[in-house]
């Protein structure tokens, strides 16, 4: 197994700048793909990003290509998400996911372990 806790979450002004680490203690980190979801107050939660367990491979929801980058170091047992030009529509909880498959995917149910959130909030 792995635990997984999120932070760097918090209150930005449109066209700011945040970045979100997720920590992973247990299992070997780098045997997992990660990912990350957002949840909007009132929404289903919906794919962000993934990366694959060497960092090489990634994949992006549209709404978010350009603008996020997600990477990890496996020496720090740690993800991260680097949000730029964010916008309001941004503002929801971020989650880190976990998943033993060896691709990217944008699909909840292919993760396993789920950290618990944290709220990025974007003001206009």
């Amino acid at each position: 197994q792995v635990q997984l806790v999120e932070s760097g979450g918090g209150l930005v002004q449109a066209g700011g700048s945040l970045r979100l680490s997720c920590t992973a203690s247990g299992r070997t980190f780098s045997s997992y793909t990660m990912g990350w979801f957002r949840q909007a107050p009132g929404k289903e939660r919906e794919f962000v990003a993934a990366v694959t367990r060497s960092g090489l491979n990634t994949n992006y929801a549209d709404s978010v290509k350009g603008r996020f980058t997600i990477f990890r170091d496996n020496a720090k047992n740690t993800m991260y998400l680097e949000m730029n030009s964010l916008k309001p529509e941004d503002t929801a909880v971020y989650y880190c996911a976990a998943t033993e498959r060896t691709y990217v995917s944008s699909l909840q149910g292919v993760y396993r372990y789920w950290g618990q959130g944290t709220q990025v909030t974007v003001s206009s």
